[in-house]
């Protein structure tokens, strides 16, 4: 592979690679994101930004089972949560993340 190459891969991994092409207004395809896109994107993101929180143990949760979804199955996302000391998988998460599947 080429450097170049690897550039463009390793500006599409990560966690912070939306957030870097969203502040660029730049696809990862490099085609520009609509201004109305970005318009309502920051709207929302303005209010999710002052929405009062309700823990920081909550919100991970949230996010290792919106995200781990994606990458576990059921079953072990279900036992790794229990492990860590979180409460189980919900029946409506269960059907949101899986029922597809």
């Amino acid at each position: 592979m080429t450097t170049e190459t690897n550039e463009i891969q390793s500006t599409t991994k990560g966690a912070d690679a939306v957030d870097e092409a969203i502040a660029q207004g730049i696809d990862f395809d490099g085609t520009p994101i609509p201004s109305a896109k970005l318009e309502l994107y920051h709207q929302v993101m303005a209010l999710e930004a002052n929405r009062q929180r309700s823990g920081v143990s909550n919100t991970m949760r949230s996010r290792i089972v919106r995200i781990g979804a994606k990458h576990i199955t059921q079953d072990e996302l279900n036992q790794k949560l229990i492990d860590a000391g979180f409460a189980p998988l919900k029946e409506k998460e269960i059907a949101f993340f899986y029922g597809g599947k």
